[in-house]
């Protein structure tokens, strides 16, 4: 399996530069960049992301960690999607969410519907439209005719599936062509990637081997009793030092226990602002690409 680690740039100040962090990532070698869903903060928005990152870079992958879909037309999604690929082939990494993390961002995605049908719908029309050259589609929530988003890609993107409930898991194997987990030990991940492959095969699909990941905090400064805390109240039932990382050599720990554990994709973000970009890039790829192969 292809191991690779990507950064994620939250949390972002207003007065960082943002422009400067992008080329910096790809001058440093790093994997890929990723941006999620926050929508009242100072986050870039993550498909402005995608796209600006895309243009000032030239070998860079950039992805979403993740994007909610179901909220967004999944026509214009897939404009969205159609257009960052073929600006910049075999780049762009979309992940997507059934709602955002942050219960204070939720009322900005409403639905027509219940929200996982409504899920399992805009995935279907989405993969359509980024597959066949005109589609003509009637579902519950969403109806088009002889619609396209102009010539499919040559290689459409793999979608990929967040999410760590059961019924999570088991659209990621329905419906999804890889995992991205959060706030799992590697145990819990390696049951989830079970629970993926058994759906996957219930629905006569399979999904590859190396398309199973986890985003993945590391706590870097004096804050780590706070984190620890705050990680604890979500997951109580477990050992924060499960779940986030302590300096970099927690970080190289828990990925190598996530490799053992089935996993090959990693999106790694400090838990608060490193101060300095700079530095956070460079030790970062000092750190951690030597688990890369």
């Amino acid at each position: 399996m292809k191991i690779r680690i990507g950064l994620g740039l939250s949390p972002l100040d207003p007065a960082d530069d943002f422009a400067t962090m992008v080329e910096r990532v790809e001058e440093a070698g790093i994997d890929s960049l990723w941006f999620s869903e926050q929508t009242q903060s100072a986050q870039v928005e993550p498909v402005i992301g995608l796209a600006y990152a895309a243009a000032r870079t030239t070998r860079l992958k950039v992805g979403t960690s993740v994007i909610v879909l179901p909220g967004r037309h999944p026509a214009l999604v897939a404009k969205q999607i159609a257009s960052l690929v073929r600006l910049a082939p075999r780049r762009i990494l979309p992940v997507f969410g059934l709602q955002p993390a942050r219960p204070a961002d939720r009322d900005l995605f409403p639905v027509p519907g219940a929200r996982g049908a409504v899920f399992d719908e805009a995935l279907l029309l989405l993969r359509l439209l980024l597959e066949q050259p005109s589609v003509t589609f009637s579902g519950e929530f969403f109806a088009v005719e002889e619609m396209s988003v102009g010539p499919p890609p040559t290689r459409p993107p793999d979608l990929w599936l967040g999410g760590s409930a059961a019924g999570a898991l088991r659209r990621a194997g329905r419906l999804a062509d890889g995992w991205l987990g959060s706030l799992l030990t590697p145990e819990e991940s390696s049951a989830a990637v079970s629970t993926i492959t058994a759906a996957a095969a219930e629905a006569g699909r399979t999904i590859e081997d190396d398309h199973y990941g986890m985003s993945l905090r590391v706590v870097l400064d004096d804050a780590a009793d706070g984190v620890f805390a705050a990680t604890h109240a979500r997951r109580p039932d477990v050992d924060p030092r499960q779940l986030v990382a302590l300096g970099w050599a927690g970080a190289r720990e828990l990925v190598s226990r996530y490799v053992g554990a089935g996993l090959s994709k990693f999106v790694v973000q400090p838990t608060s602002h490193p101060g300095s970009w700079d530095l956070f890039v460079a030790d970062f790829a000092a750190e951690l690409s030597g688990l890369e192969n």
